[in-house]
């Protein structure tokens, strides 16, 4: 049975329990026994042209709530669309799912008019009577009566949908869909594309005459666009209203922006953002912070400057939306004129590469552990989970008997920061991020350095590569025998101990119990990351056999690769007192 037809056949809060995976006891207290001050949160963020906005923020047992109540109509959704045999029927592009700012401003691309116009108050127009009526009487939904009122109470908060809420994008789509239905019919007679994202709407055309129906010109002299009266109508005919002051038309003779994308030829980044990203990365670098400053105009058209310090998970975010954007386009050329991936960043990549390394390794909050593989770090996870007491340095053990890591196992196999510092497994890649590292951390000259960053690799053949990176640096030999090798600053090598033999690899590691672990009729092959016919490789090994029955596997035999690599985090405390974790 989907979960429509579950919702769809639910008729008492118990029902709406179950699906949300809360107890019906639960979701009753949350909803009816809570008062408003241990649900919500409220506080005001500064707008981009001045004023405030508020925000009713959820407290975490209703956000969770919240959550799976989006997720749920969200799958709801996908099943309708796939219903209907449509990828997406939906025609807003805010909060879907394989739907940004992207998909939003591209229909908009290389147009001679850009109409943009905005609703007032668009998540508190729509009141708990809206919400609860749609779920009764839309007809892809018709719930129940009680349903649809427990869903409105989860939804609502002070008979509206809270800006803050996880649930309120999704409800607001469904609630708005109708509205899109008329405005994409408008503007197909009108021979216009139309497109949502949240309370912003957008209309583009290249005729030689915008369609007065949706956007006409004042007498004024000051060349101001309006909206038409028919789009004014069937706006609030639906329960909106059009905001007066945030209408603008775009012509193709100056620049175009929808969703805050540049749309005059491709969909791309305003060159004055890049400009500020790269200002504020320059400075975190060589000050250790940046800031961000706020240009507020009050009543009386007086300009204040706000200079606030800004934190690098925001300027991670905004790096992240340029890459994605650059990322797009990349993949838009290289399908439509068969070029293939560059080899060197671009200087962009450059930039955004340089800050990774500058906060996820030099100025770490804790010591960063870097595995060969992704299957190496399942190992050492679970490693240091089973061993923690006996490594206070790598966990901590709580009363309750959670494991709380004190070290950070780094995953960089098939995520962007894996692209961006070109490591994606495997010691060619690992030998270029050493060289890589050891060249760009001289750039830094903000305070940093003060956790150890700990390259753990199998000490077998393959290790030849990064052992020839790192003598290029140190200028001598490694040791296949050491404890730990000194890369550079805060730059460690830890090689599995060789135990009296000529190689190893982390594998070894495992007592032969495990190792000979029978999965689906196959037996373990640990030279093989792969699955034949007979044997089973390493990637199953980890997830179906080390993850799965960590909490009955012996790993004392990793007692040499931990005690190592806890020396190395000793070894680097006493040159950086502060980085001790028992200080």
């Amino acid at each position: 049975m989907t979960q429509l037809t579950k919702l769809k056949s639910a008729n008492e809060i118990k029902d709406v329990a179950a699906l949300l995976g809360f107890k019906a006891s639960t979701l009753s207290f949350i909803l009816y026994k809570k008062g408003s001050a241990s649900k919500y949160e409220s506080f005001e963020i500064p707008k981009r042209y001045g004023g405030t906005r508020q925000i009713c923020a959820p407290l975490p047992e209703l956000k969770l709530l919240q959550r799976r109540l989006s997720d749920l109509l969200q799958n709801c959704l996908q099943e309708i669309n796939e219903a209907n045999g449509q990828k997406n029927q939906q025609l807003s592009h805010g909060f879907m799912r394989k739907r940004t700012i992207i998909t939003n401003a591209k229909k908009h691309r290389n147009r001679k008019y850009v109409f943009n116009v905005d609703l007032s108050d668009f998540f508190g127009s729509i009141n708990f009577g809206r919400v609860r009526g749609f779920f009764m009487k839309d007809k892809n939904f018709s719930l129940h009566a009680n349903v649809a009122t427990v869903l409105a109470q989860i939804a609502c908060f002070e008979n509206a949908l809270p800006q803050g809420s996880p649930c309120s994008p999704v409800v607001s789509n469904l609630i708005g869909h109708i509205l899109d239905i008329h405005l994409v019919r408008l503007a197909s007679q009108n021979g216009c594309t139309y497109s949502r994202y949240a309370d912003d709407l957008t209309f583009s055309t290249n005729k030689l005459e915008f369609p007065a129906c949706i956007a006409k010109r004042t007498d004024n002299e000051d060349n101001r666009w309006v909206p038409g009266i028919e789009l004014v109508r069937l706006v609030e005919s639906q329960g909106f209203l059009v905001n007066p002051l945030k209408t603008r038309m775009q012509y193709r003779d100056s620049r175009q922006e929808v969703t805050g994308l540049v749309v005059n030829r491709k969909v791309n980044i305003r060159s004055e953002y890049r400009h500020t990203v790269r200002a504020m990365v320059h400075r975190l670098l060589t000050k250790g912070y940046f800031e961000f400053v706020h240009t507020v105009n009050d009543e009386k058209e007086t300009v204040t400057i706000n200079k606030i310090q800004g934190n690098m998970s925001q300027l991670h975010g905004m790096l992240g939306f340029i890459d994605n954007i650059d990322l797009y386009n990349k993949n838009i050329t290289q399908k439509t004129k068969g070029k293939k991936d560059q080899p060197n960043l671009s200087s962009k990549e450059s930039i955004y590469r340089r800050f990774l390394l500058f906060k996820e390794f030099y100025v770490a909050p804790a010591p960063v552990i870097i595995c060969e593989g992704k299957t190496d770090n399942v190992y050492i996870l679970h490693a240091i989970r089973s061993l923690a007491e006996t490594y206070p340095q790598l966990a901590t053990k709580n009363s309750d008997g959670s494991i709380k890591l004190k070290a950070r196992i780094y995953k960089y196999s098939n995520t962007a920061t894996g692209r961006i510092l070109g490591i994606n497994g495997g010691t060619p890649d690992l030998s270029k991020f050493i060289n890589l590292y050891s060249r760009e951390i001289k750039k830094f000259k903000a305070p940093g350095a003060q956790h150890p960053i700990i390259l753990l690799v199998d000490n077998d053949d393959g290790k030849k590569p990064i052992f020839s990176a790192i003598k290029e640096i140190i200028k001598k030999q490694v040791g296949a025998a050491e404890q730990f090798v000194h890369i550079i600053s805060n730059f460690y090598l830890v090689a599995t101990p060789l135990n009296g033999k000529d190689k190893s690899r982390i594998e070894d590691f495992f007592d032969d119990v495990i190792k000979s672990k029978i999965v689906d009729g196959k037996s373990f092959d640990p030279e093989s990351d792969i699955d034949t016919e007979t044997h089973y490789g390493k990637i199953v090994f980890a997830h179906k056999v080390v993850k799965a029955h960590a909490d009955k596997i012996d790993f004392s035999g990793f007692n040499s690769i931990l005690s190592n690599i806890v020396s190395v985090i000793d070894a680097h405390a006493k040159k950086h007192p502060i980085a001790n974790p028992a200080s």
